[in-house]
């Protein structure tokens, strides 16, 4: 099943559109700094490395195959400030596995934009999507990243110790996953996610 929703989507602050040409300096003003790239197999981008990461990104508003992404820029209602990205990979067809991530501005954090915008990637993945299992990884020592996939109602599958080289050091990673009929009972009447 493919899966190409209607844009935008969002809430009464956000709106998760898929990227245009003229977002390369919104996404370089948080891409270039190491705070951001930190925790992200990238280091910091430069301008034209941020110009060619969006214009991949203008496509990648829908799934057909494995691997396929969704990649939409989160921007606030009230400004049309762009503020961060959120995504959703097809891991499996068969088994119907997603993965999410977001990558936010600093600025911008702790508003409970990033759990907005990744609930809506959720009730996407989940709804429309039809998925069953959706998960998220971050590293260790990323806690704001792992907090919030606890208050989406994620929980921990795994500790990855030293696992991989990243950036010239031995990582450690969080496996954090939600299944459908979790993320259905969280829906229900009387039943809240944490924002």
């Amino acid at each position: 099943m493919a899966l190409y929703p209607t844009y935008p989507l969002g809430t009464d602050r956000l709106s998760l559109r898929p990227f245009t040409r003229g977002d390369v300096d919104a996404v370089y003003g948080y891409r270039r700094l190491e705070a951001v790239a930190r925790y992200l197999f990238d280091v910091p981008l430069s301008r034209e490395e941020c110009a060619v990461a969006v214009q991949q990104r203008i496509s990648q508003t829908g799934l057909t195959e494995v691997n396929d992404k969704i990649i939409l820029a989160v921007e606030l209602n009230q400004t049309g400030t762009l503020i961060g990205e959120v995504s959703l990979i097809w891991r499996s067809i068969e088994a119907r596995q997603g993965e999410v991530g977001w990558i936010f501005d600093p600025l911008y954090q702790g508003h409970g934009y990033a759990t907005e915008a990744a609930n809506i990637m959720l009730d996407l993945a989940f709804g429309p999507g039809d998925m069953h299992r959706v998960s998220a990884r971050c590293a260790v020592r990323n806690e704001p990243s792992w907090r919030l996939m606890e208050r989406l109602g994620m929980r921990r599958e795994a500790h990855f110790r030293e696992h991989a080289i990243f950036k010239g050091a031995w990582d450690e990673e969080f496996i954090y996953a939600i299944l459908w009929q979790e993320w259905h009972k969280s829906r229900q009447p009387g039943q809240t996610t944490s924002k």
